[in-house]
């Protein structure tokens, strides 16, 4: 289990995405982007607008819910990408590096990017903007909602 929690923003998220697509131009231009859902789609998009790409396909690879890990399952294959060649992966964390795994054999010539990465995957992607601890587990806002919370000294905190 998860000993720290990292909350990420949406303003965060949107600089942190921007930040990757600016890391990213020397790499490009690229032909399409492929997104590794669910986590993967919004960065891919905000990705393909500062790089003015169009082409967008999907890949989802099913791995754990918020309980369990599993066994990677491809439950949909992107179509237009080929091998990968001059297409650029987005996801938005390489944990484990189970699902990078799985996406880099169906794409291998592909660029992968993701936002965030921790150790155990950092070395399946090309390009990332941060990086976190492998025992913090990252809040998407997507994931989360804004709420009062007691402060530190009220809650025991150190």
């Amino acid at each position: 289990m998860a000993e720290h929690y990292y909350t990420v923003t949406w303003d965060q998220l949107h600089r942190d995405a921007r930040a990757l697509a600016w890391r990213l131009i020397g790499a490009g231009p690229f032909a399409g982007i492929v997104a590794i859902t669910r986590g993967g789609l919004i960065p891919a998009a905000i990705v393909a607008r500062e790089l003015e790409c169009r082409l967008i396909e999907s890949v989802s690879v099913a791995t754990y819910d918020e309980e369990h890990r599993g066994t990677p399952v491809v439950t949909k294959a992107p179509i237009a990408a080929g091998d990968g060649t001059g297409f650029l992966i987005v996801d938005d964390l390489v944990d484990t590096g189970a699902t990078a795994r799985v996406v880099r054999e169906i794409l291998p010539k592909a660029h992968f990017a993701c936002v965030y990465a921790k150790p155990a995957g950092r070395a399946l992607v090309d390009t990332f903007i941060t990086e976190v601890s492998q025992d913090t587990w990252i809040l998407f806002p997507w994931d989360t909602e804004p709420q009062f919370v007691a402060p530190l000294a009220k809650r025991g905190g150190r």
